[in-house]
């Protein structure tokens, strides 16, 4: 507070003497009468009156202010210190490993060249310099408008992370997300507007700018997202501490790495809600265990249901809860299903092969199928690379006259690879040789966590920045969610058998060039002439759906493609109870995805039923429900079994 100054009294006699005038003798005056004594003139008020002491500033804030501001900053202070303790401990817990390459995914290369392009074409640099300009005068032009009040608010944006209303009402955090998104769309389109380029390599920039400008979202920090600084607030800083303290667990967790939770994992286990249709273990194999389920019709088809689910993931994903079991619907619908629970390998396994995978996974499980029911033949179901396994083996079947499998289902399966959406930015052979380091680390098995950590980042708003908010900077509590349960709940896979995978199938597309070769036999789908159902989503970025209709057009025999709303996981497990998103179906097969949509007709609600329909027609006549107990094979434990319980 700037102290007012005090006021100097005013003296009436002066401040210095006359110096005196050299004596002569005075002239001799006239004496005059005395003039009569006159008051001294009174003093100024501001003379006579002390000046007033300057007044101490008081508090403006009361006591239980004061105690929350600082409940605040000790809050704050023991955030500080939680991340920093578990920082420290992450550094010096760090193992001596050898040095991973500095760009095993060849960023800086594909950035140079994309560079280099843009270079040889200043004219377009020079119009998307002007667009940016012209993007932020409009922007500036737009909150000043709003400052000075003649110029609303803007409605909800459509982008999820700025869903917080004071994105919109606060024009200091509207203009910080205005800005963000004027640029980082900028960038993103400048880079894909590079001619001339390979166009892994322009794939290559474009994906990995598109997870740096991601990254550098202002909701991604705490001083610059207005939602978690209201929380800091509102909470006198515990919101921060809870965040901090999560932060910690999760980097702990990782050992060292953060392992972003995405859902409270302790609200699920498996065999108690989760995984819970009833059935046995029927047969553990070295790489399976199997199981039927009980079923709940007096009859069921007489051609049983196998399900090959993929081995990335855990087979629970089609048996989470009794609202949206797939396993449950299909027993419900008079189906004998069973279903293969695939080992979670572990360091002893590392030189198990595709091939190993092909006989002592699907060739077995048929066979035991088989030798359980007396049926003739299974109709199969193949999930994800479990798919694309299967579509292997009914080729080398077919090359064998072997007819054990009289349909087939897959569900977002691939074959044809060559349009096999941002995973295909894995499979350089500078980051193969990277994930075989981390393999030969691990002991010759890929960690549960790096698959998981792939996928995460091709939906990394969602899947990775969305939970960085909600877990550290607004301290928010895990939701209870099964997916995201199971999704976290991952599996090792034997390095001999991914890397053929990687290489065979993503780096050489080989089942598609016919220059695939197991146990001898030439890999061909167009000898496989049993009936095909062919599933796709929609906005699957695994598999996507142009990839998954380039493999339905290999197969020899007829095939019925169906494309489902949503992905990868959402756009298979749908129940018809949920009366969610809608599928689309044609009864011709064109060349082109494209020309199957023009003519394809759009179906509310889930596809299960229509599927359910066309397995009716391919599974056999009725006959009486099958007890798991009264098979050849006798039961060794109740579903879900043990191999699923095992954890990375």
């Amino acid at each position: 507070m700037t102290k007012t100054p005090r006021k100097t009294a005013v003296s009436a006699k002066p401040t210095a003497k006359a110096k005196p005038a050299d004596k002569k003798p005075a002239p001799t005056k006239a004496k005059t009468a005395p003039r009569p004594k006159s008051n001294p003139a009174p003093e100024s008020p501001d003379a006579m009156t002390p000046p007033p002491e300057t007044p101490v500033a008081s508090s403006t804030f009361d006591k239980e202010t004061l105690r929350k501001m600082e409940e605040l900053s000790v809050n704050i202070a023991k955030a500080a210190m939680t991340a920093q303790s578990a920082l420290a401990k992450t550094v010096f817990a760090q193992p001596e490993t050898g040095a991973a390459p500095a760009d095993p995914f060849q960023v800086g290369p594909a950035m140079t060249e994309i560079m280099g392009s843009l270079a040889r074409k200043p004219d377009k640099l020079v119009e998307a310099q002007s667009e940016l300009l012209t993007g932020y005068m409009e922007l500036w032009g737009k909150m000043t408008r709003r400052t000075l009040g003649t110029e609303a608010a803007p409605g909800r944006p459509a982008d999820k992370r700025f869903a917080d209303p004071r994105w919109q009402e606060n024009v200091m955090f509207d203009m910080m997300k205005q800005s963000y998104l004027l640029s980082s769309n900028w960038i993103n389109k400048l880079i894909s507007s590079a001619e001339d380029v390979d166009p892994m390599v322009k794939r290559r920039a474009e994906f990995f700018t598109k997870l740096l400008t991601d990254a550098m979202s202002p909701a991604n920090f705490l001083m610059s997202n207005p939602a978690a600084l209201q929380a800091l607030i509102d909470t006198k800083g515990e919101s921060l501490v809870k965040g901090m303290e999560r932060f910690a667990d999760d980097l702990a967790r990782g050992d060292g790495k953060l392992k972003i939770s995405q859902a409270d994992t302790d609200s699920f286990v498996v065999g108690r809600n989760v995984a819970t249709t009833p059935g046995k273990v029927i047969y553990r194999g070295k790489y399976f265990e199997l199981l039927q389920y009980n079923p709940t019709t007096e009859q069921v088809r007489e051609i049983p249901l196998l399900i090959f689910p993929p081995w990335i993931n855990k087979f629970y994903i089609l048996d989470l809860q009794t609202k949206n079991s797939l396993i449950k619907w299909l027993v419900d619908q008079g189906f004998s299903v069973f279903l293969v629970a695939w080992v979670n390998p572990d360091a002893s396994m590392k030189d198990t092969t595709f091939e190993d995978y092909m006989f002592g996974g699907i060739y077995e499980a048929v066979q035991k199928v088989i030798e359980h029911t007396g049926a003739p033949s299974v109709n199969a179901v193949g999930y994800c690379i479990g798919g694309t396994l299967l579509g292997c083996t009914l080729a080398h079947m077919a090359a064998k006259g072997d007819k054990t499998v009289s349909a087939a289902t897959f569900f977002t399966a691939q074959h044809d690879f060559s349009e096999a959406g941002d995973l295909l930015l894995f499979t350089s052979e500078t980051w193969l040789k990277e994930l075989e380091r981390q393999m030969d680390a691990a002991g010759g098995v890929l960690p549960g966590s790096a698959m998981a950590d792939t996928f995460n980042s091709l939906r990394a708003n969602d899947l990775i920045w969305s939970f960085f908010v909600n877990n550290y900077l607004l301290g928010k509590e895990l939701t209870p969610f099964d997916l995201l349960c199971w999704n976290a709940d991952q599996t090792r896979m034997p390095k001999a058998l991914h890397m053929f995978y990687l290489r065979k199938f993503y780096g050489e597309n080989a089942l598609t060039n016919r220059k695939l070769v197991l146990a001898g036999v030439d890999i061909d789908l167009k000898k496989v002439t049993i009936p095909i159902y062919e599933q796709a989503g929609r906005e699957d970025h695994i598999a996507p759906p142009g990839s998954v209709y380039k493999g339905s057009k290999l197969f020899g025999g007829p095939v019925t493609f169906m494309l489902a709303g949503s992905g990868h996981i959402a756009g298979v497990v749908n129940h018809p109870d949920a009366k969610k998103y809608m599928h689309w179906l044609n009864d011709a097969h064109p060349a082109t995805l494209e020309e199957w949509v023009d003519s394809a007709v759009e179906h509310a609600g889930s596809w299960w039923p229509h599927w359910a329909g066309w397995l009716n027609e391919r599974s056999g006549k009725m006959v009486g429900a099958r007890d798991p107990m009264k098979g050849k094979l006798k039961p060794l434990m109740d579903a879900p079994g043990s191999y699923v319980l095992v954890k990375s």
